[in-house]
């Protein structure tokens, strides 16, 4: 099979076949001898193997971090945010590999692969504006020769975990905020692409030595849950942040508010697209079929309902189905396929329970899925993406499914197509397609979507990092990225001055002696 420069790739990354998965920056830490394998959806082939942490190892990232917080913090931030510049134009220069590694171990296409590195570099130049804008409030006390204001200080360690299907994007989303603001960071990525963790590492370890940073401001820890478990766990580790299913993130939730700390949730999403009866279909059909068949629906923001008015139903029903007609499954590799396979062969079988369901439960297939087998899919990873007509009270429906299935569900009035696309527990993205203003308006009302995201005229998938990126009920209500989402990653002081001779109480109480 055509190499598509993997090797070269792997190569400038530094990421051999065998790979110890745990690190303080400059060293790698010998840890329990146990292995994960790292085999591409792609072709099914080892790409590399990485150590997993053990309990000792861990407690020596801990021990290390916690040492490093103590001088990081005194770094001052416009400094601080220097150095993330510089990790910002090191993943320039590795664009295209690290984009190629993202796309051969996660199986997304090449272009969404470069996509995701770019969203990295993004995020390095939002931190390194915001390193000069860490800004707290005076306010007027209400005694005399008082004056009282807030103030910003780091957190300390923040772990990181993050899921599968954006391997090195939510990791820097909340590392380079973390930097800038004066924390230290502890990464635990997916145990189903941890070779992106490791280039990662060597990137921005290359960086901090030129800067002579801290040995233990940036750390990485491999494994499976139980690595997660030790680190939602750790009372020296304020702030978690967890990106992943909502089963995964209650199970988080739980464990890091029993002693009190702090979780940044980002979850589950079940993103609907309201396609009224004045939309340009045109523009609705591209984002419906990119946001369902994008990263082959393993976005956390892709569409999986489309609410469409009762009089264009049939012809974006359609539409849809000559669109669908014309997609290339095959290697994300080469730029001429649209989409690539999924994760692995258990999220096969979570496709194919699905369609299983959706049959059961009376849904009407419009695009009829299955596995695709054959030369080119010997991985068996690879899928057809599927339209079904379903209500929305369906059990299947309600649930996320990370895979390619569309549910076309029709609807008569702008607050029906609100209310149904209100009606499910997840609430991250959402969009409207209208010309019309007054849907745009109660789309976006108090009454209108529960979303964290609510689009006008553009589809569910993907997020600039200006804004903050998240969603509210079962997707865990956490924002990161940007905004003022960096807030999350400090703790706030309220101080007071009192720089009179004599000392006033507050609401004018008396305490005299």
């Amino acid at each position: 099979m055509k190499d598509f420069g993997i090797k070269a790739a792997l190569q400038s990354l530094n990421v051999r076949k065998s790979n110890s998965g745990t690190s303080t920056g400059k060293k790698w830490i010998k840890a329990s001898g146990k292995y994960i394998d790292s085999l591409s959806p792609v072709d099914g082939k080892l790409i590399g193997r990485v150590e997993s942490t053990d309990e000792k190892s861990f407690e020596k990232v801990i021990a290390q971090a916690a040492k490093a917080f103590v001088s990081w913090r005194m770094v001052p931030a416009p400094k601080r945010g220097e150095i993330v510049r510089q990790i910002g134009e090191a993943l320039r220069e590795q664009k295209e590999h690290l984009g190629k590694l993202v796309s051969y171990e996660m199986g997304k296409s090449y272009q969404e692969g470069l996509g995701e590195v770019q969203e990295m570099i993004d995020i390095c130049d939002f931190a390194v504006g915001l390193s000069r804008q860490l800004n707290g409030l005076t306010m007027h006390s209400e005694r005399p020769l008082h004056r009282m204001y807030e103030q910003y200080h780091p957190l300390g360690i923040v772990g990181v975990i993050s899921a599968f299907n954006f391997p090195v994007a939510v990791w820097s989303w909340n590392a380079m905020i973390a930097w800038v603001c004066g924390d230290v960071c502890i990464w635990k990525p997916s145990e189903k692409t941890p070779l992106c963790s490791i280039a990662c590492q060597n990137i921005v370890s290359e960086v901090f030595e030129r800067n002579d940073v801290p040995e233990g401001v940036s750390c990485i820890i491999n494994g499976d849950y139980k690595i997660g478990q030790l680190m939602c766990a750790e009372e020296n580790i304020p702030l978690v942040s967890a990106t992943g299913s909502v089963r995964m993130g209650k199970a988080v939730g739980q464990t890091v508010s029993a002693r009190l700390g702090r979780a940044l949730l980002e979850l589950g999403g079940n993103n609907a697209i309201i396609i009224t009866e004045n939309a340009n279909i045109d523009m609705a059909i591209i984002g419906a079929v990119f946001g369902a068949v994008g990263t082959a629906g393993q976005r956390c923001t892709s569409s999986r309902r489309l609410i469409i008015h009762e009089k264009i139903y049939e012809e974006v029903k359609n539409r849809l189905k000559k669109a669908y007609g014309q997609l290339r499954i095959g290697n994300p590799l080469d730029q001429n396929n649209h989409a690539g396979p999924l994760i692995d062969k258990l999220a096969v079988k979570t496709y194919k329970d699905a369609l299983g369901k959706i049959k059961g439960e009376g849904g009407h297939f419009v695009v009829t899925g299955g596995v695709l087998n054959g030369k080119g899919y010997e991985s068996g990873c690879y899928v057809k993406p599927a339209i079904a007509e379903v209500r929305n009270h369906f059990e299947i429906v309600q649930a996320e499914t990370f895979a390619p299935i569309l549910y076309l569900i029709k609807y008569k009035t702008i607050d029906e197509a609100i209310a149904l696309q209100n009606g499910v527990k997840q609430g991250l993205s959402s969009a409207i397609m209208t010309t019309r203003l007054q849907d745009m308006e109660k789309f976006l009302s108090h009454g209108g979507s529960d979303c964290g995201i609510a689009n006008v005229n553009i589809g569910t998938s993907g997020a600039e990092i200006g804004g903050a990126f998240g969603g509210e009920k079962e997707t865990g209500g956490g924002r990161e990225s940007g905004s003022d989402s960096w807030k999350v990653y400090m703790r706030r002081q309220t101080n007071t001055i009192n720089f009179g001779d004599t000392l006033p109480l507050a609401q004018g109480i008396k305490f005299d002696l």
